[in-house]
């Protein structure tokens, strides 16, 4: 291969540079606009980068309140439940269907594959939680979200790449499947794990349509359904705690866009070493 030339260089760091200005432009302006007052917010339009005279207000607006704090307490409890809920269910079921010898494994195999591409539509999804006795539950903000087929799919690919010389020679030592699945397959698979956790704690930590769907009480409502009701429906603070707010409207928004975007962005860091092994050694085959 030939070395790439100094014009080809300089041009790839241009592209990049630019792209990621415009990535972190607008998150720069939500969190400069959370600190800012009601008059530098008005002086620039309402998006403001860099606030000359930083202040709290709107962050203690946003917990003062209760309603956000609540919120995010039932995203946490929701994310952190269901996440573990759902790595557990997609290991057991991948690492069955993985082994050739267990009877039926393609054709369910198959039946999960088969809800990626037809969806059975929001009508018989509520009649189902209803019939469950989930409706006003915490249980309707997990189990129908319980197991996803792509992560099935990649832990599938990946538990089958495994040499199956190694699971054989801990069977003839009297092994069981749960303890080949603990004791070799699972600290073999950390950086796939991880990968999958991470799906999973953002599709929950991200989901608002089965709390949409499914909870009638606001006051059960996890963190992205009070960003909606904010931000998306232009409720005001008053309206839902019934008092003044001492901060803008705007800078209130973006206080509670913040706090719900920053905990999953805490939780990526540790994970990104994980994040391309994981993928690509979860799907080359199979």
């Amino acid at each position: 291969m030939e070395r790439p030339s100094k014009l080809g260089v300089g041009l790839k760091a241009v592209i990049i540079t630019a792209i990621t200005l415009l990535v972190i432009y607008p998150f720069v302006g939500v969190i400069g606009t959370s600190f800012s007052s009601e008059s530098e917010i008005a002086r620039s339009g309402g998006f403001v980068l860099l606030p000359t005279a930083p202040q709290l207000d709107a962050y203690r607006a946003v917990f003062d309140g209760g309603t956000v704090t609540r919120a995010l307490l039932i995203s946490v409890l929701v994310t952190g439940v269901g996440t573990l809920a759902s790595v557990t269910v997609t290991i057991c079921m991948a690492y069955g269907l993985s082994r050739r010898e267990v009877t039926g494994s393609k054709w369910i195999l198959m039946i999960a594959l088969f809800t990626m591409l037809f969806n059975p539509g929001i009508i018989a999804n509520f009649l189902l939680v209803n019939q469950l006795g989930l409706l006003n539950s915490f249980g309707a903000l997990v189990l129908p979200s319980l197991v996803s087929a792509f992560n099935l799919v990649v832990l599938r690919s990946f538990f089958m790449n495994l040499p199956g010389e190694l699971l054989e020679s801990a069977r003839m030592d009297g092994a069981g499947d749960l303890r080949i699945l603990a004791r070799i397959v699972l600290p073999l698979s950390k950086a796939v794990i991880a990968v999958v956790s991470l799906f999973y704690a953002v599709a929950y930590w991200n989901n608002f349509f089965n709390a949409l769907l499914y909870i009638d009480d606001s006051d059960r409502h996890p963190l992205p359904n009070i960003l909606r009701t904010f931000i998306l429906q232009g409720r005001t603070l008053e309206s839902a705690v019934g008092t003044e707010a001492p901060a803008p409207v705007q800078a209130i928004q973006m206080a509670v866009l913040v706090v719900a975007i920053v905990p999953i962005l805490l939780v990526y860091p540790f994970l990104q070493r994980y994040f391309t092994k994981g993928v690509l050694t979860g799907a080359i085959k199979g």
